[in-house]
């Protein structure tokens, strides 16, 4: 089985299963993540392809099975179906398990002033680096109306993100070259910072903080308007 296939079944198999846990009962959400999933999957696809289709970043064929779609193997779709149902089931079995695990509103203000400050001057300084201007300013737009939309999710999330981070960072690891020889995705130099930890660009950091954070943002739509059918 490719490498990256074997890596997404092992990423969603114990999420899925693990879905209808009592106190979790992650599959009460299943009707707003799934619409979530593919509005944001949908999103940055599009940016994917271009990427692809401009040799800002592509895939190596030893590692994926083969099948391609718009220049994107066909694991790179299920990534965005795979990845967030993940994270976002890590998210809620964390404030299922630890309700208080949460910062306070103060501080999640600072985080977030903190953020953007850096994330700014990051993009101002990188606008001719596609892949780093794309996914700073995603996280800049995204940190932004989560400030001014769902404070309280942001609260919760930043928390909930530091343990994500450990799977998502072995994962990601492995795709950019930890572990194996080469890499499953790589990266046009020329089109990043060049900052990574360990092998992750850190472009990569800010497109899955993103990735989840858009989710969830829509999630929270959904159920509103699920509930309120008249208002939306």
């Amino acid at each position: 089985m490719p490498l990256y296939l074997t890596l997404l079944i092992i990423s969603v198999i114990f999420p899925l299963t693990l879905s209808f846990d009592k106190k979790v009962a992650f599959y009460r959400h299943w009707p707003v993540l799934f619409p979530s999933l593919l509005v944001t999957g949908a999103l940055f696809i599009i940016f994917d392809i271009y990427f692809a289709g401009q040799d800002i970043w592509g895939f190596n064929p030893r590692y994926h099975s083969g099948i391609v779609l718009a220049y994107l193997p066909l694991e790179e779709w299920l990534f965005f179906i795979v990845i967030p149902y993940a994270s976002i089931f890590i998210h809620y079995v964390i404030i299922a398990y630890y309700p208080k695990a949460f910062f306070s509103y103060k501080i999640t203000i600072i985080i977030t002033i903190v953020l953007i400050s850096v994330l700014i001057p990051g993009v101002i300084m990188n606008l001719q680096k596609a892949y780093t201007l794309v996914y700073f300013s995603a996280m800049i737009i995204v940190l932004t109306v989560a400030a001014l939309v769902s404070t309280d999710l942001l609260k919760k999330f930043y928390v909930t993100f530091l343990v994500i981070l450990i799977p998502f960072s072995i994962i990601n690891g492995i795709l950019t070259g930890s572990f194996i020889a080469g890499e499953v995705v790589w990266y046009n130099h020329l089109e990043i910072t060049g900052i990574r930890f360990f092998t992750i660009p850190v472009e990569d950091f800010t497109y899955g903080f993103s990735l989840i954070l858009i989710n969830l943002l829509l999630m929270n739509y959904f159920r509103k308007l699920i509930k309120n059918p008249h208002n939306g």
